[in-house]
């Protein structure tokens, strides 16, 4: 099996990080792989990566959050407590040594907007994951990837928006953007 355990950041203001990593996911399972995603601040089944989850062999997704958009100049308690219990859940399934594929999705805004200590999530897969015998490959999505985030990272993609249908005035769309 390949070397694992290295640390990639997709981040920016264009379309595509969680996609990206979705991307991955499936080439990971095809590839034998266990694959868990972590959706920060996510909660709702409607998704199409949450319904096609279950048809892919080895990958497993769960949601940490409210099926409501979370104010990022001023969360609410409830979404600062699913958010510490997310990271809780994350750091118990990256040192279980269970998933080859560690997607800790939309976790930049998440730290961003301060439902999560960045110095926490860099001390945690800087220190305490270099012992650990099997190491996952941890992929962290979202915008506002920090500094302290892209220092530690192996590989850092910036999603650049161009132009976006939503200045258009095209709604999400089914199957599209979520």
């Amino acid at each position: 099996m390949a070397d694992l355990g290295l640390i990639q950041v997709y981040t920016g203001n264009g379309k595509g990080k969680t996609t990206a990593s979705m991307g991955l996911a499936f080439r990971s399972c095809g590839h034998g792989f266990k694959v868990c995603m972590i959706q920060f601040m996510k909660d709702n089944t409607e998704y199409g990566e949450f319904k096609a989850s279950q048809y892919l062999p080895g990958f497993e997704l769960i949601q940490v959050g409210r099926n409501d958009f979370v104010n990022l100049e001023n969360p609410e308690e409830i979404d600062k407590k699913l958010a510490t219990q997310g990271w809780e859940l994350a750091k118990s399934i990256i040192l279980s040594g269970e998933y080859d594929v560690v997607i800790l999705d939309e976790i930049n805004v998440a730290i961003a907007c301060k439902l999560i200590n960045v110095n926490t999530v860099v001390s945690f897969l800087t220190e305490d994951c270099k012992s650990l015998d099997k190491k996952p490959e941890i992929i962290l999505t979202g915008r506002y990837a920090p500094k302290e985030i892209i220092d530690i990272a192996h590989l850092v993609t910036e999603m650049q928006e161009i132009r976006h249908n939503f200045s258009n005035g095209i709604e999400s769309r089914q199957g599209i953007e979520f």
